[in-house]
């Protein structure tokens, strides 16, 4: 096996590619445009979890079964958002550095 092939074989298991932070300009902009999304998105959810809940209680007043049971599915459907949203970051750095573990 001549050195060129070993050094192939090697680069096959292990590129040395890893992410870091700096390398390409702009990455302060594209993180503060990401927070500005997950912002818009968690307003968004706080006023759909208010008409949902809205919709339940007017369900549950009149008498509207189905008012009621889409009212409490909205509000599930919002509370999960909700929560997706705030873990986001986390579930990526957890997964980020479970996928790094692996060889």
């Amino acid at each position: 096996m001549s050195p060129l092939t070993g050094y192939f074989i090697q680069l096959a298991y292990d590129p040395g590619i890893s992410p870091k932070g700096g390398g390409l300009p702009g990455l302060a902009v594209l993180k503060n445009v990401v927070n500005s999304i997950n912002l818009f998105g968690i307003i968004a959810v706080v006023g759909a979890l208010a008409v949902s809940l809205a919709v339940w209680a007017w369900g549950h007043h009149t008498g509207g079964h189905q008012a009621e049971a889409n009212g409490k599915k909205g509000a599930v459907v919002a509370a999960g958002a909700a929560l997706g949203l705030g873990a986001a970051n986390g579930i990526v750095a957890f997964f980020s550095a479970l996928g790094s573990q692996v060889n």
